[in-house]
This record gives C-alpha cells, sequence and structure tokens, in this order.
C-alpha cells in the first residue's frame, strides 16, 4: 500500500509519546495492568528470564499512526476483491503507520467511494471508533444525546449522531471547539456550566444518554456523565478516562454503563484482523471493517465533513514539524501529512547494512523473527556459547527489522524470509516467529539448503 494521506491522532499519538519519554516509574505508574502481567511472569518463569523479555520489550520502537488513505501497490495471494491501482482507507495501530508504504490485512482495509478524496477518507479510523461509540449508545430518533469531549471523535460523533436523527448538546472546556460544534450541526454546546445546560436541554429529564469522548485520568467526566443522565440512561466511554465511579447516581438511575472496543467487533482478534477471517454478518452486523464502510458512505453522502476538522498539513519528509507543533500546545485538531508519489517497480523488501561476513568469522546466522523471546533468550545465549556471525534478521515490519539490524549488528535487514532463505552464505536459521509458522519456514529453510548443497556438488 502506498500511502496518500496519513491522520496524525494527537491524543493518542501524544500519549504513545509521553509513555515512551518516560522513566521505568513513570511507565509503571501509567499502566499497572503491564506491571500486573509482569509481577504474573516473574512468578511463572522467574526473575532473570522475566527481566531480560522486559528490556527487550522496551527497546522495541513502536510505528506511529492508524489512519490512512492509499493506493495498493501489490495484492497477497490470497485477498480477492482487491486489485493493483484501488484507492483503499485503511486502520490498524503497528499497520497503517506514518510511512511511505504499508502492508496491511485485508480486513483492516475499506475501498474509498470514488467521491471522497484522500483527505476524507484518511479519517476512517477516527470515523469508525465514533460509530462504535453510538451504536453502544443505541440512539433512536428525537433522543438528547450529550458528548463530553469535543475533540476529533467527539466532533466526528456529534455528526453522526445528528445523521441518525438524534438532538445533540456538546460539551468542552475548549471555547473554540465549542463554536466548531456548533457549525457542525449541535444542537447546543457549551465549555461551562454543563449541569444547568443539560437540565435546559432535556426540559428537567436528564441526558438519553451520554458518550464520553474525553481524555482525562479523572474520574469526574464519568461521574458527571451519571449526574446529568435520566433515569435508566445510557453511558458510553469512548476516551480514556478514570473509571472510579461513584455508586450512588449509577444506583438510584439505574444507568447502563459500556465501554467501546475501538473500531468495533473484531478489534484485537488475531484470526480477524491478521487472518482475514471475516465474522458472518447476519451474526455480527457491525464489525471493525463494516463499520469503516458505514463512515465513508456518510462522507460520500455529505452528512459526515471530515475535512472541517483539518487544522495542518505537512509533508511526510517535514513530519517532525507537526510533532513539534502537538509538543508546543499550539492550537490544532486534526493533523494531516502528505506523501509523495507512489513509487514505480518492485518493492524492495532487503536492505544491507555492512558486507557479507566471512567465513572465518564463525557461525554466519540469521533469525526470522525477532520477538521478545528472541532478543531477550535466544540471541543473548547465542552470543555466549559460540563465535557467530549475524547476516540477516527479518521481521514482520521494516521499523522492527532497522532497529534490530542496527542495535545488533545484522549485515541485511529484510521483512521477507526468502531474504533469509536465499543466502547461500548463511550456516544456520532461527525460526523465532508464532509457533504456527514453524513448519512451513522450516520446512522451507531445508529446500533452501539441499539447493545449495546440490549446487556446491553440480556448479
Amino acid at each position: 500500500m502506498a500511502t496518500r494521506i496519513s491522520l496524525i491522532s494527537s491524543g493518542t499519538e501524544r500519549q504513545l509519546i509521553d509513555l515512551a519519554k518516560a522513566s521505568l516509574a513513570g511507565k509503571a505508574m501509567a499502566r499497572p495492568d503491564l506491571v500486573r502481567r509482569v509481577v504474573r511472569n516473574i512468578q511463572r518463569d522467574g526473575l532473570q528470564p522475566t527481566i531480560e523479555k522486559v528490556f527487550a520489550k522496551l527497546d522495541t520502537p513502536i510505528p506511529l499512526g492508524y489512519s490512512l488513505a492509499g493506493e495498493v501497490l501489490e495484492v497477497g495471494r490470497r485477498v480477492g476483491g482487491v486489485a493493483v491501482g484501488d484507492r483503499l482507507a485503511c486502520a490498524g495501530a503497528g499497520l497503517a503507520n506514518h510511512a511511505e508504504i504499508n502492508a496491511i490485512p485485508k480486513n483492516l482495509t475499506v475501498a474509498i467511494p470514488a467521491n471522497v478524496d484522500d483527505e476524507d477518507a484518511s479519517f476512517v479510523t477516527l470515523g469508525a471508533i465514533a460509530m462504535q461509540g453510538v451504536r453502544l449508545a443505541i440512539p433512536t430518533l428525537g433522543e438528547r444525546i450529550v458528548v463530553m469531549g469535543l475533540g476529533l471523535i467527539g466532533l466526528l460523533t456529534v455528526q453522526l449522531l445528528k445523521a441518525n436523527g438524534c438532538r445533540v448538546l456538546g460539551f468542552d472546556p475548549n471555547a473554540a471547539r465549542v463554536s466548531l460544534a456548533l457549525e457542525l450541526g449541535a444542537d447546543v454546546a457549551v465549555s461551562d456550566s454543563l449541569t444547568e445546560a443539560v437540565v435546559g436541554f432535556t426540559n428537567g429529564h436528564g441526558a438519553d444518554a451520554v458518550i464520553l469522548t474525553a481524555s482525562s485520568k479523572s474520574s469526574e467526566p464519568i461521574n458527571i456523565a451519571a449526574e446529568i443522565s435520566r433515569l435508566k440512561g445510557r453511558i458510553v466511554v469512548v476516551g480514556l478516562v478514570g473509571m472510579t465511579i461513584d455508586r450512588e447516581p449509577f444506583y438510584k438511575r439505574e444507568l447502563e454503563l459500556k465501554l467501546s472496543m475501538s473500531y468495533g467487533p473484531g478489534r484485537g482478534d488475531p484470526s480477524y484482523e491478521q487472518g482475514g477471517q471475516d465474522y458472518p454478518l447476519p451474526y455480527v452486523r457491525w464489525t471493525e471493517q463494516r463499520n469503516m464502510e458505514a463512515f465513508l458512505a456518510l462522507v460520500a453522502d455529505g452528512k459526515v465533513t471530515p475535512k472541517r476538522l483539518v487544522t495542518h498539513r505537512f509533508a511526510i519528509a517535514e513530519a517532525e514539524k507537526a510533532y513539534e507543533l502537538m509538543e508546543s500546545g499550539a492550537p490544532h485538531l486534526a493533523i494531516l501529512l502528505t506523501y509523495p508519489e507512489a513509487p514505480k517497480g518492485p518493492i524492495e523488501r532487503s536492505i544491507r547494512l555492512a558486507p557479507p561476513p566471512p567465513k572465518s568469522d564463525g557461525n554466519r546466522v540469521a533469525f526470522i523473527g525477532l520477538g521478545n523471546y528472541a532478543k531477550g533468550v535466544l540471541l543473548p545465549a547465542l552470543k555466549k556459547a559460540s563465535k557467530v556471525a549475524l547476516s540477516t534478521v527479518v521481521t514482520s515490519t521494516g521499523v522492527s527489522a532497522g532497529h534490530a539490524g542496527e542495535k545488533n549488528g545484522f549485515a541485511v535487514i529484510a521483512t521477507d524470509p526468502a531474504a533469509a532463505l536465499a543466502d547461500p552464505e548463511t550456516d544456520t536459521i532461527f525460526v523465532a516467529t508464532r509457533h504456527d509458522t514453524h513448519a512451513s519456514l522450516a520446512a522451507a529453510a531445508l529446500r533452501a539448503a539441499n539447493m545449495f548443497f546440490a549446487k556446491s556438488l553440480w556448479p
């Protein structure tokens, strides 16, 4: 996939950047769930192996970006319904990256309607997130719904609710975003006195539903949402907010609380996202891919206007300026990165960083896969046990391959296993990928070894 436009989600990406900059103590405070996982691993595997795995994980770079529009350059053998040259909108953290070329599984892509341009289509992931939050609220015609937090997802949520025939009140402390919400169709929008505004907006009954699209470590937003809800109202949490709730308003109003699953059903399921196995439509009507399609259909109909949220555009070569803008605190909403024309010719899947290691350097080793176990256990043990020369490392992404090659001294980095299998200078190949791929890769390595042996006998 050749990227044309990618969208910087400033809230999500700022959190990743801040977490990356934090000390170990800061990371632990920000992610107590991971701390608990580390403790369980220590109990199961022991202290030293766990420490090695943790530091290997911390040393792994995380690519930024998860929403883009692009052009198909190549299609996998088992992928149907897609052709080279098609325009697709793509989603997925670690997949739809801010990069000129990305490899993206089919279920995280959707065709872009002919009358939707690339800039609008690049919002597809945020649109799916907003749409899933709206679906969980189960809005009906004429209901009065409050959207708390008017960032990118909140403003898209306002438009989706209006398209659904609802009356919408938006809230955000930022007065400029309040004004924009009114321009985009909100019936009422305020930057303070939310409780009083909801009383007037709902004739004293309280909101039928509240959708939380704010981001805050505090639990105040969710408790305010309970206070402004009507009896048997619904609250949907889309943003990252504190979850320490006051029981009394939830109990007395018998409120329904839901947490939205990001883009929709399928999110985080490897068989769906990576394996391409769809859920049957009659049983799971709205998967993440179908949410993406529905969002772009609304954009095509003019019901949602993502481009109105764009405040800045940067060429990918100047991406650092975009992040400097975010860090500066200057007012911004959607930031788009633009890309040059799609490259011509075959896609390069391996890069040589150094000359091939000579035979005198000992056992020349290649790795197909270099995850936490390979980095934290196999590679250190291999270096201690014998004299080795690292020839080729193959990982699933260019970011991880580049980092592994430069840090560990591999001569070649690649994203295609063929780069390791086809190298006659390699003596040993470690297959350190997921278990279900071991057999096919081991068989391919044996076939490659037999071929090299035959050529040595009959040159």
